[in-house]
């Protein structure tokens, strides 16, 4: 029987406007060598543009909102696996070798190896900053300390494809899953030269969202812009800045490593590269990533490369996040959860031209909880098709976007008459989403929207109540009404 492998590599904070085969200017050979030699996803959108929560989504096929950690710092719930629980029940080895952002601690996470995935190399953000002195720890998160000529063997991406390259080579002849997770490019952006100085200015800025004055957009989004700097359009910078760029080429380097070393050692593997979200880099006058539906902050890189994909192959329809999980698990033969809220993109992959049929969804509702600076609450739900952007806001105006009119953005028009039907259709779509995945802050506020009066308020909301459903052998919750088992997750009160 052939071996199944599968090498998951991430960043964090690549957009897809950061990787060269994507129209970037930044250099990013080995990613785009995967494009080359694989499958290039076109329009993949993070099911929430922050660390924490992207990765909650990515590791449990839940929504943030569904599996606890819907803000930075804030733990996974107690009754939800992992990828590496369920694979490893499955007889494969999973490796974890990078940043988590799951434990509920710091950013740097708890040093302490979750269930499912092998201690021999476990290597968070605290195992490395366990390795340096409190010196070493200070310099490691100052930016400006990438004018000091760095070598690689200091720096925590290069630590992390050492221990990667390991862990291949130990399981070469098993079946394993391996997630190589970068902490790079995000801030403090520290790489070593030629990448450091590699680029003098802000890169791909010149684009029509940059000139975006927000008229009729929401106020937090001018609050945010004025944060950033960016209110007046005529005053921004926009564009990725030189030391994120750099940051970006240096890690993609690190990535070449890992694949020149799994195509060599195990060709018949399965790559893929992601991230979980992007940087606005003043595009709509805002900065980093946060509650907001624009591609520079929630549209991410996802390319495969494997046996079973063809060379040079391009995916043009939106793709969520939240199928990546169930596409692993196709990959080792494995069934789908019944609790999984996305579906396996294999389908896809044998034939580009198959719409998946699903909107990608994006949710947000705090940034997170340990250092707090960054607008607080603010719940947002979306969906994305092929064709429109629906983002409601709860506590502020709400936006619709029409991309073939209007692929940047520009042109909020959630009032407008003339898309109603079209608006409308999304709305119900996006606010069913939050009813099928028990989404905890659904609500009638969310059907109390100025531009759709043919909703009628109820304290009931729609009169059901949502559980979570679960496989044969798995805990079967209880009915509140009876204290025995559910016969339906879903049902009326």
């Amino acid at each position: 029987m052939p071996k199944k492998q599968f090498i998951w590599i991430m960043t964090d904070t690549t957009g897809a406007d950061m990787v060269g085969c994507y129209g970037s200017g930044i250099r990013t050979p080995s990613i785009d060598s995967m494009a080359e030699a694989g499958m290039r996803f076109e329009r993949v959108y993070t099911t929430q543009p922050v660390c924490g929560p992207a990765r909650s989504a990515l590791f449990t096929g839940l929504f943030p909102h569904s599996n606890g950690s819907w803000g930075n710092c804030m733990p996974l719930g107690a009754d939800v696996k992992t990828m590496g629980e369920r694979l490893t029940a499955a007889g494969v080895r999973c490796g974890y070798i990078g940043k988590w952002h799951l434990d509920g601690g710091d950013y740097f996470g708890n040093g302490v190896c979750p269930p499912g995935w092998d201690p021999a190399y476990w290597y968070d953000m605290k195992c490395y900053l366990d390795e340096l002195t409190d010196e070493e720890r200070l310099f490691s998160r100052k930016a400006a300390n990438s004018d000091k000529d760095l070598s690689p063997d200091f720096l925590y991406g290069h630590r992390v494809t050492e221990r990667a390259l390991s862990f291949i080579r130990e399981h070469r002849n098993e079946d394993f899953f391996l997630v190589v997770s970068y902490d790079e490019p995000h801030d403090p952006s520290l790489c070593p030269e030629p990448y450091a100085h590699m680029y003098k200015g802000p890169l791909g800025g010149n684009t029509p969202s940059a000139t975006d004055d927000l008229t009729g957009k929401p106020e937090y989004q001018r609050i945010w812009a004025k944060k950033a700097g960016g209110l007046d359009p005529a005053k921004r910078s926009p564009g990725i800045w030189p030391r994120l760029a750099g940051c970006q080429s240096w890690i993609d380097s690190e990535i070449g490593r890992i694949l020149d070393f799994a195509r060599a050692e195990v060709p018949e593997s399965v790559r893929m590269f992601t991230s979980d979200h992007g940087d606005a880099a003043h595009a709509h006058g805002l900065y980093a990533k946060g509650p907001a539906v624009y591609d520079e902050i929630a549209r991410v890189p996802l390319l495969f490369e494997g046996p079973e994909v063809t060379p040079g192959s391009r995916y043009a329809h939106v793709v969520s996040h939240i199928d990546l999980p169930a596409t692993v698990l196709d990959c080792f033969g494995l069934p789908r959860p019944v609790m999984f809220e996305g579906k396996s993109l294999l389908p896809q992959i044998a034939d580009p031209s198959l719409p998946t049929g699903r909107a990608a969804h994006i949710e947000f509702a705090r940034y997170e909880i340990d250092h707090d600076g960054f607008g607080g609450f603010q719940p947002m739900r979306a969906a994305v098709t092929d064709e429109y952007k629906l983002a409601l806001h709860l506590l502020d105006t709400d936006e619709f976007y029409v991309t073939a009119s209007d692929p940047w953005d520009l042109n909020n028009r959630i009032g407008d008459p003339s898309v109603a039907e079209q608006r409308n259709a999304l709305y119900d779509e996006l606010t069913d989403w939050m009813n099928r995945t028990q989404d905890p802050f659904r609500g009638y506020q969310w059907i109390c929207r100025p531009w759709r009066g043919d909703k009628t308020p109820s304290w009931d909301v729609d009169g059901f109540t949502r559980q979570r459903d679960s496989d044969p052998g798995e805990y079967r919750q209880l009915d509140y009404s009876t204290g025995l088992p559910m016969e339906e997750a879903t049902r009326k009160k």
